[in-house]
């Protein structure tokens, strides 16, 4: 079970209703954030999730709406006596930027890992899921991400019985692991059927449609994607800009085929995204205007 929250929904500047951009997600004892926007710690605390567990912080680039919030958690997690190493992924210049905002929190009594994103494409093995960084068009590098976590095929109890692989051995296959018994090697194959359905999340903002959004969010189970602008007279702007409207991120969802959309990253004149839902709706019905503690469980289907 993958549980997600939308912590902050905002983009460029925090309100009073809606703080900027983060997402939490947690799946077997670790929690991974995307983005640190101003008001992430107000929107944890406020939510009940705590911040100690939080191994690794991604971001999809460096402008402030995004990055802003993370000296403080960092003076809060070593206040909190860390003692853990704390991983950070994000594009090209990672430690720069962040060293250049330690300014203001010098010294932690934990390790901070940095793995930047050389490529187009780059995947992260992590805590049991897998981590998918892609490319993305905004006026600095950028990159969304997909969390993906696999299930391997159900456990074949005539196929380990006809083979006469003991019993003790069923659960360390089940695992994907390899066992040697007497000279012979028992692999996960011999006993699993094929790989099951597993989750997978999609999270991109700050952005045009782009082929690689598609590629990557083919299938998602979630997918949460920036919407700046409800408004119809501002598609020249989100152009310009290089940011989306609610319209063209209900498209990437239908094209990609999705199980359901959240919107995110609203523009601060934007103040009821929920008003244009309808329209979006009318393109791709699962969709929901996102807003600041939303959560859900991704869960394997049955």
């Amino acid at each position: 079970m993958l549980d997600v929250c939308l912590l902050g929904s905002g983009g460029m500047m925090p309100l009073p209703y809606r703080w900027l951009t983060a997402l939490m997600t947690r799946y077997n004892g670790s929690q991974l954030l995307i983005d640190c926007g101003e008001g992430t710690q107000i929107a944890l605390k406020e939510k009940g999730w705590s911040f100690k567990p939080i191994d690794v912080i991604c971001f999809t680039h460096y402008h402030g709406d995004h990055i802003s919030g993370l000296p403080g958690l960092l003076l809060t997690m070593g206040n909190a006596d860390r003692k853990e190493p704390l991983t950070l992924i994000g594009p090209k210049g990672l430690e720069r930027v962040v060293s250049s905002l330690r300014v203001i929190a010098p010294e932690l009594p934990f390790e901070i890992h940095y793995r930047e994103i050389t490529e187009p494409e780059q995947i992260f093995e992590m805590d049991g899921y897998r981590l998918k960084a892609f490319r993305v068009k905004h006026n600095v590098i950028c990159y969304g991400y997909t969390i993906e976590i696999d299930r391997a095929g159900k456990f074949d109890v005539q196929r380990a019985t006809e083979q006469k692989i003991p019993k003790e051995y069923w659960k360390h296959l089940q695992k994907g692991e390899t066992v040697e018994l007497d000279g012979r090697i028992l692999t996960p194959e011999m006993v699993l059927g094929p790989p099951r359905r597993g989750i997978k999340l999609t999270y991109c903002t700050d952005t045009r449609p782009t082929d690689s959004i598609r590629k990557n969010a083919k299938g998602s189970d979630l997918f949460i994607c920036e919407g700046m602008y409800g408004e119809k007279e501002k598609a020249a702007k989100a152009v310009e800009y290089k940011h989306m409207t609610f319209y063209e991120a209900a498209n990437l969802a239908k094209e990609a085929e999705v199980g359901e959309m959240w919107l995110t990253h609203y523009s601060p004149s934007l103040r009821h995204p929920e008003e244009y839902m309808d329209e979006v709706r009318a393109i791709f019905p699962h969709a929901i205007a996102g807003k600041d503690r939303m959560t859900t469980e991704l869960d394997f289907p049955e």
